[in-house]
């Protein structure tokens, strides 16, 4: 079950030549020096946004903020399996959050 969910995390992830999942046991993406998308234990997809976009995704797509691990992962929300037949929407947000994380000083 997690791989079949990891293949469809890493179909998400392709429709953008410009980004690589990284991570072995704990999947992720990254870019200027910032992880922008997880992928936990549980098989679920987590993507960081600003606060207003965190607020805005959670209240329009019913979802709640990302924990993995047991943690609460500050800036990420959970993307809720009622989305996973849009791959058109996902790849948007995808997007959205690499350009939050491009918005943010380098590290």
């Amino acid at each position: 079950m997690w791989e079949k969910k990891l293949e469809f995390y890493d179909k998400i992830i392709a429709t953008n030549p410009n980004f690589k999942r990284k991570g072995k046991t704990m999947p992720y993406t990254s870019a200027n020096g910032y992880m922008f998308t997880l992928f936990n234990k549980a098989g679920e997809i987590g993507f960081r946004f600003s606060k207003e976009m965190q607020e805005k995704f959670m209240k329009e797509h019913n979802t709640t903020i990302y924990t993995s691990y047991g943690a609460v992962m500050k800036g990420y929300v959970l993307i809720p399996e009622s989305m996973y037949d849009n791959m058109e929407l996902l790849s948007f947000y995808l997007n959205e959050s690499y350009k939050y994380v491009m918005s943010l000083e380098s590290k």
